[in-house]
């Protein structure tokens, strides 16, 4: 009698320790993927703020915004991954601010 109750406990502790390490596992893996996408969203802003900040550059020496994204990347050694992001450079005039768009390929979440 005394062993069946051994062996009842000892697979209750079992299935407890499971449970708790399948919790455990389940907190980790959305921390994970939280931080994962908080990171996606900082690299969008990032590379949105490097544009702009390289256009103001431009203009204060040069006089003028750039007059493509191309320029950018040439002159300011601006670069981003093209199957991550798609990047519209929208020019409004030669003294006036160009808009800058960033456009995540794979579904993530575009930073308001």
């Amino acid at each position: 009698m005394l062993f069946l109750r051994r062996k009842k406990f000892f697979r209750w502790r079992l299935w407890g320790t499971v449970l708790v390490f399948l919790v455990c596992a389940l907190l980790l893996w959305r921390s994970v993927s939280s931080i994962s996408a908080q990171a996606k969203v900082s690299q969008i802003e990032n590379l949105k703020n490097a544009i702009e900040r390289s256009a103001v550059h431009c203009y204060a020496v040069e006089g003028a915004y750039p007059e493509s994204l191309d320029y950018i990347k040439e002159h300011y050694g601006i670069s981003w991954d093209p199957t991550e992001y798609v990047v519209d450079y929208a020019i409004l005039g030669s003294n006036m601010m160009p808009s800058v768009t960033i456009i995540p390929l794979n579904g993530q979440e575009v930073p308001r």
